[in-house]
Order: structure tokens, then sequence, then C-alpha cells
């Protein structure tokens, strides 16, 4: 970093990845903002800047600067880390040191010891500062990999609060293996948290996170937020006299027909939407595409063989892995908000609650980086084939489908506490289109 760059940096003030501090701080105070950078994108810490941008500088020379520094951070933040340091002079009379965080630190989340020995996690909110709250601190261990929320069982449920009959269809008809009679229940709860749809809550067997999502009888009534609040409306911004608005609630898998014997073929999902075995009982995916469908024109036409193609407004692929994405990767330690679907005159939106996961940027979903927040649902979701497992969803099905469908290129946007989709309708004026 040079003085030109420094400069900008003070001239823009403190904000979420820039903090001032002046040579003195106190150890504890370092540590705090430090941790807090690496909970959050990462950010620098300048040292001998005051809080208003006046340059104080360093009060003792680089070599003693670095050293403290570097003995306060192994020694207050948890796990240690190794910043990256440098200074940069100021003028004659005056050096500020630099503390740089990386943004893509693993170990999430990273805690600092109090006065009082307890170890908290700071996070990082605009210029503040602050002890995250229990569901922040989860969302960290699920960022590091060291927390699969999906997994947790949910205190409260029992197994009849599971759609056995789903239960079923998924064991026999999808992953082709045996499983209990409907009234042994203890068999059924052995094989449920062998295969973590359940898991062992203070020794009693309940419905894991993943199993009330996919299967459970009525979801919402644990998981408050388990579902996709859709709305359908006349132009182009949201307006409160909508078209149409429905919830889709339930589990997030449809029930299928019984092909009449265990030994039968398993069940075949739609490649695409409309085509294949109809659900017998929709699930909450099903129900978000069926609402999308009514919402959207399609045209027909006739090829040279006679056969009739039809042409959607959206490619339907496009939808479905869109609409199997959020349900699959959102962020469910964030319980106040479903998945937002809405259905406007020149685009289709769908808004993800959280961030995206740790290492996860919209540069590598463009180009099929495979991660995932929720592990075990994107693998339930896999049997049943709404995802595939080379991963690449997003840029052939969404992505080069939108390109061939209308020539519109996809936005994918992370927000503060969002991910958000939206695919343009071709037609529409001012739409961005491929060069």
């Amino acid at each position: 970093m040079n003085r030109i760059e420094l400069a900008e940096l003070i001239r823009n003030g403190e904000n979420s990845g820039i903090d001032f501090k002046r040579d003195g701080v106190p150890a504890d105070g370092l540590a705090k903002v430090a941790a807090a950078f690496l909970n959050l994108e990462g950010g620098r810490i300048l040292i001998g800047v005051e809080d208003d941008g006046a340059v104080s500088g360093l009060t003792r020379d680089r070599t003693a600067a670095e050293e403290w520094v570097m003995q306060v951070l192994r020694d207050n933040v948890q796990p240690p880390v190794i910043p990256f340091w440098e200074t940069v002079v100021w003028d004659d009379a005056k050096v500020v040191g630099v503390v740089t965080l990386p943004a893509d630190a693993p170990d999430k989340p990273y805690k600092v010891k109090r006065g009082s020995g307890a170890w908290v996690t700071p996070v990082r909110v605009g210029t503040t500062t602050r002890d995250a709250s229990r569901e922040e601190e989860a969302r960290l261990y699920m960022q590091s990999g060291h927390l699969q929320y999906d997994r947790k069982p949910v205190s409260g449920s029992t197994l009849d609060d599971l759609d056995l009959r789903r239960l079923v269809d998924y064991f026999r008809n999808f992953r082709r293996q045996a499983c209990p009679e409907a009234e042994d229940h203890e068999a059924w709860s052995r094989l449920l948290v062998n295969t973590e749809l359940m898991a062992q809550d203070r020794g009693r067997a309940v419905p894991s996170v993943a199993g009330l999502l996919l299967f459970g009888t009525k979801p919402k009534r644990f998981l408050p937020h388990a579902g996709i609040s859709a709305a359908a409306y006349v132009g182009d911004t949201k307006d409160y006299a909508a078209r149409s608005r429905d919830t889709m609630h339930g589990p997030l898998v449809s029930l299928f027909p019984n092909p009449g014997n265990a030994a039968a073929e398993p069940q075949r999902l739609p490649r695409t939407f409309g085509e294949g075995v109809i659900a017998t009982e929709a699930g909450v995916i099903e129900q978000a595409l069926d609402f999308v469908r009514r919402h959207i024109d399609v045209s027909a036409s006739v090829d040279e063989g006679g056969r009739r193609q039809e042409q959607w407004d959206y490619p339907l692929e496009a939808l479905r892995e869109t609409i199997v994405n959020a349900v699959a990767h959102r962020d469910y330690t964030i319980g106040v908000m479903d998945i937002e679907l809405s259905v406007f005159s020149d685009r289709i939106e769908v808004i993800s609650p959280g961030r995206l996961p740790n290492t996860v940027t919209v540069e590598k979903m463009r180009a099929g980086y495979r991660a995932s927040r929720n592990e075990l649902i994107k693998e339930v979701l896999r049997d049943y084939r709404y995802i595939e497992a080379t991963g690449l969803g997003v840029p052939r099905k969404i992505i080069e489908g939108m390109r061939a469908n209308n020539q519109t290129e996809p936005d994918l946007v992370e927000e503060e506490s969002r991910f958000v989709v939206r695919l343009w309708k071709g037609t529409a004026p001012g739409v961005r289109q491929n060069a």
C-alpha cells in the first residue's frame, strides 16, 4: 500500500471493513475488531489514525509495533491468527501501521477473550463491533463447515410429525431400499437416525431440521420460516394490489403415485416442469413451480414434423433450478422470513434469506462451483433428481438456459443478508441482453 491508497481509505472513513485505531489501543480492543473482520469479509485496521481520521502515527518503532500486533492476535484471538502487516510513511514524522485480515478466513467463528476470561464472538455491523447473537454465531459455524444446521434436532417434534407416506415413497421408490412397516415406530426411528433425518436430543430420537423440511407434515409448526411467499404483480414493481398471492407450505418434496409393488421401477421426476409423473400431493417446490407457470405466458407452434412446440417466457428448467437452489441452499438459521418469489411483468425474482456459504462467490457459481450450506437437504433432493451430481445447474440450466430462450443474462446478486436471482423476460424494454 502507498500513501495515496492510504489517504483514500482515511478519506472514505470507517466502514464494515476499515477501522481506525490510535497506537496505544488496548490489546482486547485490537483483538475484538480483528476477530469481527475475520467473521465478516476481512478488513484493515489502520493503527496511528484517530477516530476522526486525523493521522497521529505510530508511537513506537515499526519492529516493536509489528511484534506487539502479532503477539496480541496470537494470544487474544481464538483460533490464533497471523495478519498481513505493513507500514506506510505518512510524512517525515508519522508512520501508519496497516493490519490486513483476509476475506476468506477458514476457521469461523473467531473469538476473543474478555477480562472475565470468557470467550465471545464479535461481529462487525457497519462501523460498530458487537457480540454476535446465538443465530449469528450459528451462521458463522455453518460458513466454516463446523456445523451442519440441517442435521440439528428439532426439540419438541416427534416421529408423528413426519409424513410416513412420503418417507416410504422416498426409501422404496427413490433409494430402492427396504423400509419398516408403518406401525413399527422403533424401526423407523433407527432408520431415520442412521440417515440423519432424525437426531438424538437428550436421549430421544426427534426429527432433524432436514427431516422436517423435507418430509414434515407441518414444518411451519416448528420452523415458521419453512416456506415460500409468492406474489404476481401487474407491472414491474411491487404493489399492494397484486394479481395473486400465495404461500407454499408443507414438505419440500412431493408424494408421487405408488407404482404398485416394491419391485417396480423407481419413480422418475420430470426433467422439465410439466413432463413425466404428476405428483399425488405437491410439495413446496412443485407448488412454487405451478404458481409461476400460472402467471407466465406460453406460445405454441408446430415444427416440420407436425409436433407441437411450446415456448415459455422463461425456460422451465431455469425456473426449476432457481427454486430448488433457493430451498436447498438458503440460510435456515434466519428464522423470520420465507423465501420470496415474485413474478413481475418484466422479470421473476427469487430472494433467499442469508448470504452465500463460506468460500462461495457469484463468480464461482457462474463457473459451476460445488458447495452446499445444507448438505443433507441437497443429497435428498439429488435422490429425487431435483439436483444433478455435476453441480452445473447454475451455468447450464439458468445462465445458458436464459441465453438460449430469450438472449437475456440472469442477475445473481449477493446483498447484505440475502441472495437474489433475477430472470428477465426478453421482450421487456431495457432488459440487458447478450451482445
